[in-house]
């Protein structure tokens, strides 16, 4: 049987006016309550063991009722379940799933940028220095080379506690490299695309600069709660949604959630590093997608 083709008949089970006010709150409540239920197999397995020996025929009735409210509730909402189940497997496949040899989904090219000139194009390899250094004053800044040259500006933390955020030019180099984009770090590299300008205003200008920083804090005051990702298998799903929505207007937007989740947990690696011995050595492959610390 189609998907379809049961939520339709399943709407001819309904026993009530799905027209009357109360009838998505029968539903939701309905639904509560064979989740419970569900719920209340699994305990039961738990408990008796293989003594249980109808636990699989009730799972699956209670599944098929909470399937049956689902059902009845996108019924009243208008919404195909074929819809809801392609936009699930399409969330959970760019979630998961490398759909192409850099995770590129709308692009058939390796990198965001391979169709610009030479001299536009990110180096496919490069390697950063990160030294502190402190002013007259005593504040505590990093100088930050790439290849051997000037890379931006001398950053501090900006902050009245000493949290490291001065190391954070690691983050938009990790995006280069597993992303293939930065537009703070195109400034810096000096190959932004002004051979075509509309190219040049909207993907390397300010305002996706301003993206670009904003992700940067965002994901860092998340990570300031989350032991700045030590130990995490992944990200928080909600944060991979947050930063995919900033960048939806962007030739970013070509990058599934996986590999913004790769893009963060690397950088946040090398930033560990980073701080753990005020400093180093970061050498950058985008075509291995690859980030080395090496201690100076």
């Amino acid at each position: 049987m189609e998907i379809d083709e049961y939520q339709a008949a399943a709407a001819d089970t309904i026993q009530f006016d799905i027209g009357n006010e109360q009838a998505k709150l029968i539903t939701l409540l309905g639904l509560s309550g064979e989740v419970g239920e569900l719920s209340t197999e699994y305990k039961k397995q738990v408990r008796d063991g293989a003594s249980y020996k109808i636990f699989k025929e009730k799972l699956t009735e209670e599944i098929g009722d909470v399937l049956w409210y689902l059902s009845s509730l996108a019924t009243m909402e208008d919404i195909l379940l074929s819809d809801v189940v392609k936009e699930n497997l399409r969330k959970t496949q760019e979630r998961w799933h490398d759909l192409h040899p850099r995770g590129l989904l709308l692009f058939e090219k390796d990198f965001l940028d391979d169709d610009c000139r030479e001299d536009e194009q990110f180096p496919r390899s490069f390697v950063a220095e990160f030294e502190e250094r402190k002013t007259d004053i005593g504040t505590v800044y990093v100088d930050v080379t790439v290849n051997g040259k000037k890379f931006g500006n001398n950053v501090t933390d900006n902050a009245y506690d000493d949290d490291y955020y001065r190391y954070h030019d690691i983050f938009h180099l990790s995006y280069v490299v597993v992303l293939g984009w930065s537009p703070v770090c195109r400034k810096f590299f000096n190959c932004k695309r002004r051979s075509n300008p509309a190219r040049d205003e909207v993907e390397d200008g300010g305002r996706g600069a301003v993206i670009d920083e904003a992700i940067s804090i965002l994901v860092f005051e998340y990570a300031q709660e989350h032991s700045y990702f030590d130990g995490a298998g992944g990200v928080d799903y909600s944060l991979l949604r947050t930063v995919k929505n900033l960048t939806k207007n962007l030739e970013v937007k070509a990058c599934t959630p996986r590999d913004w989740e790769q893009a963060i947990l690397l950088g946040f690696e090398m930033w560990r590093m980073l701080c753990e011995y005020r400093g180093g050595r970061v050498v950058c492959d985008m075509t291995e997608r690859t980030m080395y610390f090496e201690n100076l």
